[in-house]
């Protein structure tokens, strides 16, 4: 007797990762390099990264939004694939990143968008926020500080190198060590074990490069004038009361949770979840913040 075997044929899974594309676009005088995805028509969501990463961070998280959402994230000037000129022909401050992005998204056709920010991510995106009120539909915080009350305690030994650079090299020399950059990940949480080395040993070595010591150097000198605009960034969230979505590492010694909570008291109605994670949450809550920022964007446009 013969036996045959019915073969089940599954159907193609759609590929998410497949769709997203690299490039690079001459703006405001410097070759910047973006990551794109998702259906063109779709709502945007912009990335923007922090330190010392690039728009490679945010590889986990892309193919989980890009079946719905027009993701794009850029690298800043100085990090990742973006070209990186020396302070004397590109001024390196806060408000030249945001110039710099806000100018890419211009390039792009973008004129709404949803800004997703985390760490360096906060005053750039703040910035671009302050600037164009209107194009902003909604905000997404991850770690990203802009309360005092958020600042972990190794801030006032940086308030010390905003006093006197000359004086206190040895901050900058933490900033760009490998041991500050594995930190930056693991914070102090209890399962490092979660956390990919391949992340912060790529940083270091990107941070390393020839050029890099002076661009980090002078944006952690620029870094005081987020904390002298925390005033004025929270007096635009009273005023605005943009749709908000907060996602807060706990392990994060350098932003610590109090920063999160302050964005509450400012917008009432904004969702606030503190993450068993770090600085870098996507190292160890991929899915949960997946599923966190596409159930905030529905609700955003309930007709999706």
């Amino acid at each position: 007797m013969t036996t045959t075997l019915a073969t089940a044929v599954a159907a193609p899974v759609p590929s998410t990762t497949a769709s997203t594309t690299f490039h690079w676009r001459q703006v405001d005088g410097v070759q910047l390099f973006y990551r794109e995805a998702g259906p063109q028509d779709a709502p945007v969501i912009v990335l923007l990264h922090g330190y010392p990463s690039s728009s490679r961070m945010w590889d986990p998280l892309i193919p989980l939004l890009a079946d719905k959402y027009h993701v794009i994230a850029p690298d800043y000037p100085g990090f990742g694939h973006s070209e990186a000129p020396p302070p004397d022909q590109y001024r390196y401050t806060f408000d030249h990143l945001a110039q710099t992005t806000a100018a890419l998204l211009r390039e792009l056709g973008v004129a709404r968008y949803t800004l997703f920010m985390q760490d360096y991510g906060g005053p750039v995106g703040f910035r671009m926020a302050l600037n164009a009120p209107d194009q902003v539909q909604a905000i997404i915080i991850q770690n990203a500080n802009a309360y005092q009350e958020g600042l972990g305690k190794k801030w006032a030994r940086i308030a010390d190198y905003w006093a006197s650079p000359a004086a206190h090299p040895e901050q900058v020399d933490a900033f760009v060590g490998y041991e500050g950059t594995r930190l930056r990940h693991l914070g102090n949480s209890p399962n490092p074990e979660r956390y990919n080395p391949d992340g912060w040993d790529d940083e270091f070595a990107a941070i390393s490069r020839p050029g890099q010591r002076e661009i980090q150097a002078a944006l952690l000198y620029d870094y005081r004038t987020n904390v002298q605009s925390y005033p004025q960034w929270q007096a635009w969230l009273r005023q605005h009361q943009p749709r908000m979505l907060v996602m807060w590492g706990r392990y994060d010694p350098s932003f610590i949770v109090p920063g999160a909570e302050g964005y509450k008291r400012d917008v009432p109605g904004a969702e606030l979840h503190i993450l068993d994670a770090g600085h870098f949450a996507l190292d160890e809550k991929t899915d949960e913040m997946a599923r966190l920022v596409r159930g905030f964007m529905a609700r955003l446009d309930p007709a999706r």
